[in-house]
């Protein structure tokens, strides 16, 4: 998010889910972005698009996303259907090396290496500095290097230890990735059930000692606020749920 423009990228399952608990207006979403065809990156696009445009009722909202997301692509996507980005106010698919701006921020789209070879990466240049999206993909010195700069880190860290799963990062990895990065905080996102058996903060402690950069393991409903300092907190819970906007 940047300034009043908010983004949401990959709403995977659940997210519409979290955004009800915390009373979230989806007529308030400006972006969305999805980094590539796979379900748990995807699965709750459409919908935040039908509440974006006010359940099509206005052209309204703008779509970014990789080539399989948008068109498909050798048996992969699309998977946003043609009537949900035409009741969008754009359709953008982007690739490694696009820059373009979403929400309101400059976007670096960076590559990855993951089983959908059109994944992508992704660089915001907030207000408070720059943000780093980095989507599925296995370690390598190229792909890492495209993210010094970075304030704020989220390393996709599925598997916890040495052990790895193609296209996926392991805390091993993430510690070289760290290493090269060099942000002020690191967070550990997309976390598998083994890294969860694990504990995920036990795991982002094994990064942390071994970089000395502050890493700590992501969490539903996290809040991270950057200004001079980055601050962390919870987004608090409601139990009515959502409350729409009904302004005209």
């Amino acid at each position: 998010m940047n300034n009043d423009n908010i983004v949401h990228v990959d709403p995977g399952p659940g997210a519409l889910t979290q955004m009800q608990k915390i009373r979230y207006d989806l007529t308030r979403t400006e972006s969305v972005v999805v980094s590539h065809a796979h379900p748990d990156h995807y699965a709750d696009a459409e919908s935040v698009i039908e509440g974006c445009s006010f359940g099509g009722w206005r052209k309204r909202g703008k779509i970014y996303g990789s080539v399989t997301a948008i068109k498909g692509q050798d048996g992969l996507g699309p998977c946003i259907s043609e009537y949900h980005q035409k009741i969008a106010e754009s359709c953008t698919v982007i690739a490694p090396g696009d820059i373009v701006t979403i929400g309101g921020m400059v976007t670096e789209v960076c590559e990855s290496k993951h089983n959908d070879p059109t994944n992508v990466g992704l660089k915001f240049h907030t207000d408070g500095g720059i943000v780093s999206y980095v989507s599925d993909t296995d370690f390598s010195e190229k792909i890492a290097k495209q993210y010094v700069g970075s304030r704020i880190l989220m390393l996709p860290v599925t598997v916890p230890d040495d052990l790895r799963i193609k296209g996926h990062l392991c805390t091993e990895d993430s510690v070289k990735f760290i290493d090269i990065v060099k942000p002020e905080i690191a967070i550990f996102i997309h976390l598998g059930i083994v890294m969860i058996r694990h504990g995920p903060e036990k795991q982002a402690s094994i990064a942390e000692k071994a970089t000395g950069i502050k890493t700590i393991a992501g969490r539903d409903r996290m809040a991270v606020d950057i200004g001079d300092d980055i601050t962390l907190s919870d987004l608090e819970i409601h139990e009515q749920g959502w409350i729409p906007d009904t302004s005209p």
